[in-house]
């Protein structure tokens, strides 16, 4: 794993930091960057072999996510890809699907998107709209989707959409549908407060045809499937933001030792010390229960609820972390050369999605 963590180091500093501010003001990570990251082995690292993978452990897409983070790299969204899209075709597609894509998203040929959210469906999937109607031997699919990772450049979205447009509908069915596809369009990239170099968009499907190609796993099995695999994303997640935590304390603690006030270090004022070593302290605390998780992941004993808590609680102690470090930088920490900032601004969405933190504390509190 460390050889791994290393190579990963390495590629990160070389072939992202170097042009993450660019990909920032272009709201959008180069297609070239996927394909290096696949020739490199870091795409899909969890899929067996035969698909193109390493068929390596979670422990792995855990320290990607690691090492880009404690660089402050917000994109490109290579864990939205491999670590969630990626196995909801290799645990639920057939032989034939798995075949087809698993390899080329391996190689970083095709990029892929989650696309549940809509602009009246968040959180709450049930009042999703979007829907995949059968007529005869296919499928036709209308609806709009939003605030989708990767949005611009997805060759290949895991989509959910309901069987029927009658109320009583609840169940959902999961498609993979091809960008490609007559009537699927995009819409512009989001301007947003963080995660810029990130893209983000709204997708819309007017009339799309799906063949028995493109269903995933059973009809109106979809909320099954979802549920599965919430676990996995939500421990990412906490993953990242116990990273960058880290990354921000040590940011921190090389800025306050050469930045002077009053003639004396920002380090030795016994404010800056004593804050400090709170923060190092959670971080601690956070790492013990993340390195517990990831031990049950690895097993598949990792339970919803205590996903639920990774999640909600770590990325709380990020925005503290965040908050308390930026203030250590005085004005400094407000400009955006400064990454103390760009974390500021790219953490704060980590308590919304992957299902808000109020919604983690009310899975929690139904096991009370």
């Amino acid at each position: 794993h460390e050889a791994f963590r290393d190579s990963a180091r390495k590629f990160f500093e070389r072939e992202v930091a170097p042009f993450h501010s660019a990909w920032e003001e272009a709201g959008v990570a180069p297609r070239e960057i996927w394909l290096k990251a696949g020739a490199h082995g870091l795409l899909c690292t969890t899929l067996p072999e035969e698909y193109g993978g390493s068929g390596a452990d979670r422990l792995f897409p855990a320290i990607l996510i690691e090492e880009q983070s404690r660089l402050g790299l917000s994109g490109p969204g290579f864990s939205t890809h491999s670590d969630i899209v990626a196995p909801y075709i290799l645990n639920y597609g057939t032989e034939a699907q798995k075949q087809d894509w698993l390899p080329r998203m391996a190689s970083g040929e095709l990029i892929g998107a989650i696309v549940m959210t809509e602009p009246g469906a968040g959180s709450d999937l049930r009042s999703m709209r979007s829907t995949a109607i059968r007529q005869g031997d296919h499928w036709v699919l209308n609806g709009q989707k939003t605030f989708i990772t990767n949005g611009q450049c997805a060759d290949l979205f895991v989509l959910a959409a309901k069987s029927s447009a009658e109320p009583a509908c609840k169940d959902l069915t999961l498609w993979v549908v091809e960008a490609s596809s007559t009537g699927v369009s995009r819409g512009q990239n989001f301007k947003k407060i963080g995660m810029k170099a990130q893209d983000t968009c709204e997708l819309y499907f007017d009339n799309v045809v799906l063949t028995q190609r493109n269903l995933l796993g059973e009809e109106n099995k979809g909320f099954g499937l979802l549920s599965k695999e919430l676990s996995w994303e939500r421990l990412q997640i906490a993953l990242g933001a116990v990273a960058t935590s880290a990354a921000a304390l040590q940011w921190t603690i090389d800025y306050t030792r050469q930045r002077k006030a009053f003639g004396t270090l920002i380090a030795d004022y016994q404010n800056t010390r004593f804050r400090l070593a709170e923060i190092k302290t959670e971080i601690e605390i956070a790492q013990t229960f993340i390195d517990r998780c990831l031990v049950e992941v690895c097993e598949d004993k990792l339970d919803k609820a205590v996903a639920a808590m990774a999640k909600y609680w770590c990325t709380e102690l990020m925005g503290r972390v965040l908050d308390q470090c930026l203030q250590l930088h005085g004005g400094y920490g407000y400009m955006w050369e400064y990454p103390i900032a760009r974390a500021f601004a790219d953490a704060r969405v980590h308590r919304i999605y992957g299902g808000s933190n109020e919604i983690m504390r009310e899975l929690i509190a139904r096991t009370l």
